[in-house]
């Protein structure tokens, strides 16, 4: 038997590698583009900038020390050079993949944070890898504007996985859906018409605004909104705005409430505080050809009938009166049954002297 040299016995005594496989190593070596590290092979592993991280810019020797321990996967036994060529970034990415593909198959809910913007969705980054959320997924409402999640951490599920084809899409819409109904449910189970409850304004319209009671909306019409008169209900309320109302009625799952609690209602103390001969002031709050109605607090509208205004002949309100014009009125009836009250400006108005006492 023919002696063996020196070299071949080295190589007798160290591991085979082969692409594709994953080795470990310790760093011996890091440059700003490149990690040197030592596979216990004949060769020394490299890993360049570009199969570490994508941050093409990124500065390995702020994120990689001498005698870090590190796996990496075997890209080339020899790149022509006698080094073998690693990759950290793949290995990640692999890992990645099957960190998502258990996810998949079990739905399970991740939680990762946001990592970009896109055009079209939210991109978030789990173990390495990229999952892209479209834009119609990413809520259970349309959202024109996704800014507000950069950078937050999220819960999805995975309900596309093609790694292959780069194509894993997470689903966070479904969360939200599922969330809202068992919150809806449980919404449901204890509330009751003439409840007090408080919630959040979500959306304000011209005839009304829509609370969020934590499960379901409720709405709060303008005609629910006070005892008084109420033009523009986005004068009153913002989205976010916290209020207070009652629910006024249940009907399967739609809510209406209302800010017009019975024990406020105005009319309550309208007898004793505007009794017949009672002098009042008033607000003229709008008018019509036969008179003008006055509002004496908010919910409580009298009525100035044309022929009241004044002693001398008036052809329509509007000639001598104006809206939001404060009047003083005597009250000279008061109908209980139907909350309806009368003034008079005449009444107390002076009677015109007759030319023989003004000589």
């Amino acid at each position: 038997m023919s002696e063996q040299t020196f070299e071949e016995l080295l190589e007798g005594s160290v591991k085979t590698i082969r692409t594709g496989e994953v080795v470990s190593g310790k760093v011996i070596a890091v440059k700003e583009d490149e990690i040197v590290l030592n596979i216990g092979y004949k060769s020394d592993g490299i890993i360049t900038r570009s199969e570490y991280t994508n941050d093409s810019n990124a500065d390995l020797t702020t994120m990689v020390q001498i005698d870090d321990e590190m796996e990496a996967k075997v890209v080339k036994v020899n790149d022509g050079e006698g080094q073998v060529v690693l990759s950290y970034k793949r290995l990640a990415a692999d890992r990645g993949n099957k960190r998502l593909e258990e996810a998949f198959e079990n739905q399970e809910v991740l939680t990762a944070p946001v990592t970009r913007i896109d055009k079209g969705g939210l991109s978030v980054t789990v173990e390495g890898t990229r999952v892209f959320i479209p834009a119609s997924l990413v809520s259970d409402t349309y959202e024109k504007d996704l800014s507000k999640y950069e950078g937050q951490e999220i819960e999805f599920v995975i309900t596309d996985f093609k790694p292959r084809q780069r194509r894993i899409i997470g689903d966070r819409k479904r969360l939200l859906v599922a969330k809202k109904k068992e919150m809806q449910k449980a919404l449901f189970e204890k509330i009751e018409p003439g409840m007090t409850v408080t919630g959040t304004v979500k959306n304000v319209t011209d005839f009304g605004a829509f609370i969020d009671l934590g499960g379901a909306d409720g709405l709060l019409h303008i005609s629910e909104m006070s005892w008084g008169r109420v033009e523009n209900p986005k004068k009153l309320f913002a989205v976010g705005d916290e209020v207070t109302c009652f629910i006024k009625e249940i009907n399967g799952t739609k809510i209406a409430l209302s800010l017009k609690f019975p024990e406020k209602n105005p009319w309550l103390t309208a007898a004793e505080k505007y009794a017949v001969g009672t002098v009042v002031t008033g607000r003229v709050a709008r008018m019509t050809d036969f008179g003008a109605f006055v509002e004496l607090e908010p919910g409580v509208d009298a009525l100035l009938h044309v022929s009241q205004i004044s002693r001398a002949h008036v052809e329509k309100p509007s000639d001598v009166l104006a809206k939001d014009q404060v009047i003083e009125a005597k009250v000279v009836d008061f109908n209980e049954e139907n909350n309806k009250i009368s003034l008079s400006m005449k009444a107390i108005e002076a009677p015109a002297q007759s030319e023989e006492e003004e000589e």
